[in-house]
């Protein structure tokens, strides 16, 4: 197993990796609105959906794969009236249409509206 790190997306805010990469698998931490920096974007919901995607991509990056590697992704809403607003921006992202799961929470790390992890395939 190979942990993947980089500086281009937020740290991880616990004991845990950005993703890990086993063979030709990457599976990625929920990602939310942090800048790489580490602040938070504490923004309507699409500002928040765009800011974890463009997380999303910086791991994936760093594990070798892109957004079109994605095969799956679970998104964590807060709020489940957010669905019709985090597609839009998702779909900007995700136009390869990857499997997708989608729960609302009762809630999320720092408040955050949207959290997405993903698994990607290297072929």
């Amino acid at each position: 197993m190979e942990k993947i790190h980089t500086a281009n997306a937020p740290e991880a805010i616990g004991p845990y990796s950005q993703a890990v990469k086993i063979g030709n698998m990457i599976f990625t931490s929920g990602q939310i609105a942090l800048t790489p920096s580490g602040e938070f974007l504490d923004e309507d919901v699409k500002i928040q959906t765009k800011q974890v995607c463009e997380n999303l991509k910086a791991v994936l990056k760093a594990a070798g794969a892109d957004i079109n590697n994605v095969v799956k992704t679970t998104i964590f809403l807060a709020d489940i009236n957010d669905f019709g607003a985090v597609n839009e921006v998702y779909g900007e992202y995700f136009s390869h249409k990857p499997a997708r799961s989608t729960v609302a929470v009762k809630d999320l790390p720092k408040g955050a509206k949207v959290e997405i992890e993903c698994v990607a395939v290297i072929s």
